[in-house]
């Protein structure tokens, strides 16, 4: 399993464990530099969203993996957690309604956690 991957299903088993709803995984590899996917989840308050941020880290980091840039504060409703092989981004819903990064990254392809 390539390093990308492991990190991917760890954020996705990381956000499972906190209740994260509609965990989603975007692999945008073969269409931008930014980075090999996106981890979507929503968080249904801001203490739930940065409980999400949490694990995130902690699994991420029992595996060797640390955070190179987090945008958006303990009160945020959208906080973007930058590994640069993976990006992680945790939403309210109203925040993940109105920014519909599914929508906007149509041409990366729509993986399960199954499928990681």
């Amino acid at each position: 399993m390539d390093i990308s991957r492991e990190m991917a299903k760890a954020a996705c088993h990381a956000l499972s464990e906190k209740k994260a709803e509609e965990i989603r995984i975007i692999d945008i590899s073969e269409i931008s530099p930014l980075a090999d996917y996106f981890v979507i989840a929503t968080g249904t308050n801001t203490n739930q969203i940065q409980a999400m941020v949490d694990a995130v880290e902690e699994e991420l980091g029992k595996i060797g993996h640390t955070v190179k840039q987090i945008e958006g504060t303990r009160n945020s409703s959208w906080v973007l957690m930058d590994y640069r092989d993976i990006i992680v981004h945790l939403f309210s819903k109203e925040d993940r309604l109105f920014y519909d990064l599914e929508r906007i990254w149509t041409d990366g392809k729509k993986i399960t956690v199954e499928e990681l």
